[in-house]
């Protein structure tokens, strides 16, 4: 059966609104609060925000931000780093020249003079010098001569130090000499000299080397054979202390 005109009308207009009922229904699904999206657009990927964590820490090559202090420990394109110098490895051995930077004080390397003084009475002064330029160590007492003497006077135990005296270049030490037994009579064989020379002890043997030759006072210096000698002593006071 055919139909009217009027008929195919009406079918013509439910057909379209059907048809834009269903449209308004899609975009409304579409449309979830976050407007409607054009599928056929390429969009260009943003920079997303820093998860937990990060703090914003720009993390392209060559930054190395200490996060604690802010201070870049890294360096700049371009730039050079600057190493520390690693420290020499200490080898546990001693410095090779201190077996040399002391040695013996003799005539080649100190200067010795001779005084009279008041006290005590009939006694003598020496005071050797360090000229030399390095430290010298004095063993033991001096070896004194006085004018042609064949023997060696003896020391006065009690005059020992506690250490060897050790004097730095331009440095001063001291013995004291009793040259006779004075107005009692205590000494013999007693005589006026007008030479000295004074004569030095090794560390290990009496030969400590040359000796020094010291000026006596014009009058010459009265001895006996009550003469003795003290230890070499660091300060003059102990040196006239017997």
């Amino acid at each position: 059966m055919s139909i009217a005109a009027p008929a195919r009308s009406r079918v013509r207009l439910l057909t379209a609104a059907a048809t834009v009922a269903l449209a308004a229904l899609s975009l409304t699904a579409c449309d979830n609060g976050g407007g409607v999206r054009d599928e056929g657009a390429s969009q260009q990927p943003s920079k997303s925000a820093p998860a937990d964590g990060d703090n914003g820490k720009d993390t392209s090559a060559g930054s190395t931000t200490d996060d604690r202090t802010g201070t870049g420990t890294g360096t700049a394109s371009g730039a050079t780093a600057t190493k520390p110098k690693p420290r020499p490895a200490s080898t546990g051995r001693t410095n090779p020249t201190a077996s040399t930077s002391r040695v013996t004080c003799n005539g080649s390397t100190v200067k010795v003079t001779a005084q009279s003084v008041s006290r005590p009475v009939n006694h003598m002064l020496l005071t050797v010098t360090n000229t030399g330029s390095k430290r010298c160590d004095l063993y033991g007492y001096p070896a004194v001569r006085f004018g042609e003497a064949q023997s060696v006077p003896p020391v006065i135990e009690d005059s020992q130090p506690q250490a060897v005296v050790s004097l730095p270049p331009g440095q001063s030490a001291y013995a004291g000499v009793a040259l006779s037994g004075g107005d009692d009579g205590g000494g013999s064989n007693g005589r006026t000299e007008k030479t000295l020379e004074v004569f030095f002890q090794g560390r290990n043997t009496n030969d400590g080397g040359p000796g020094a030759k010291a000026a006596l006072p014009s009058k010459g210096a009265y001895i006996d054979d009550s003469l003795k000698v003290t230890y070499w002593q660091q300060s003059m006071s102990d040196a006239l202390t017997w």
